[in-house]
């Protein structure tokens, strides 16, 4: 097993677009948005677990890269490998839960599914140290200040010996999680491996030997008291806007068991859910006293941004999209359908996001 970590840190560039290619080729094999057929998503499944476990090889083989947990030990690493396994793992469950025990009992599987990954979340966010989960929880948040511009990267190259034995305050760990090619859908949908642009200049940097980070300095985990004594009713709501966000998806699917899935309740609920945890994050400013402010770091930030973005999604979600996206996307379609090329691409277009809305786990952005 050693010798399989060291070298898939020595061939990460190969590693990484290999993979990258395996899971953007299985959405073109055969009947990938039929109920019957397993094969296909279990596949995908696999491609994704291998590349989920080999990109936390990559991320975490070196002990100058290894985090270091707030708690002092690198318990937290697992979480968010866990997180990645069960989403390459939930749709194949879906396809199989449909195809064996029926589309109404399907959601009974979903239910645990997203009970599992809100479980791990909030376990996450306690470990953390109560810190705001980026991408799910798929990437570790362990960036307390600002995203360093180019000038300061440039600087900490040329002057990493002296950081590295001082003790620098601006200690950064650049290793974010990379998104596999996925459809137009699921990427934005789930995004939940790509960082901003600044976060991937730097990866690429390191990749090319640029720059060595140095270790992390371990910090102490702060626990809920020590919060909501340091913030008072600031952290509470932040606390209170996380974890709606956490549990979001869960809800959500609780609803529609209870409900269906073309009832309007499920939908409201959820849409609810999110602008209540949204503008409880995007609003801490206003409420407390102004002494307890809540500083967000840049990708912390960009993390807000992103979660507003899959709002979106509600335009995919029954049954909003069978009563009005749907006729949209169809109506384009024959308009465009006698242009040469294009109409053919908008007509493949088309029923890729059809089949994709038939599924929840392409569509959750959980």
């Amino acid at each position: 097993m050693e010798a399989y970590k060291e070298w898939v840190w020595r061939n990460r560039e190969y590693v990484h677009s290999l993979g990258s290619l395996a899971n953007g080729l299985t959405w073109l094999l055969p009947e990938k948005f039929t109920t019957s057929e397993i094969g296909p998503e279990a596949v995908t499944a696999f491609l994704g677990i291998f590349t989920t476990i080999n990109e936390h090889i990559i991320e975490t083989v070196p002990t100058t890269r290894a985090h270091v947990g707030p708690s002092g030990n690198d318990s937290s690493l697992s979480y968010p490998l866990l997180i990645s396994i069960l989403k390459d793992l939930e749709t194949v469950v879906e396809v199989a839960a449909e195809h064996f025990y029926g589309a109404d009992s399907k959601w009974n599987f979903i239910i645990a599914t997203e009970a599992m990954k809100a479980l791990i979340r909030l376990a996450l966010f306690r470990n953390t140290g109560y810190k705001m989960l980026l991408h799910g929880g798929e990437i570790p948040n362990n960036d307390d200040d600002k995203v360093p511009n180019q000038s300061e990267l440039q600087n900490r190259a040329g002057h990493l010996d002296r950081n590295r034995f001082s003790g620098s305050q601006n200690l950064h760990n650049p290793w974010n999680m990379e998104g596999r090619a996925m459809s137009a859908l699921s990427s934005f949908g789930q995004n939940a491996r790509t960082t901003s642009p600044t976060f991937r200049r730097i990866q690429h940097n390191n990749q090319q030997g640029v720059i060595e980070p140095p270790a992390l300095i371990k910090e102490k985990r702060k626990t809920l008291s020590e919060l909501l004594s340091e913030k008072g009713v600031k952290g509470v709501l932040f606390v209170m806007g996380e974890v709606l966000f956490i549990t979001r998806p869960l809800i959500y699917v609780l609803f529609i068991r209870r409900y269906g899935i073309r009832s309007w309740i499920p939908w409201a609920i959820s849409l609810s859910v999110d602008a209540l945890g949204m503008g409880i994050l995007s609003n801490l400013k206003l409420w407390g006293e102004k002494s307890k402010q809540i500083h967000f770091s840049q990708i912390e930030r960009d993390e807000l941004r992103r979660r507003k973005v899959l709002w979106a999604l509600y335009l995919m979600r029954d049954p909003f999209f069978t009563k009005y996206t749907r006729q949209k996307l169809e109506s384009s379609q024959k308009k465009v359908e006698p242009v040469p090329l294009i109409g053919f691409f908008t007509e493949k277009v088309v029923d890729l996001l059809v089949g994709a809305q038939s599924r929840y786990t392409y569509i959750s952005g959980s």
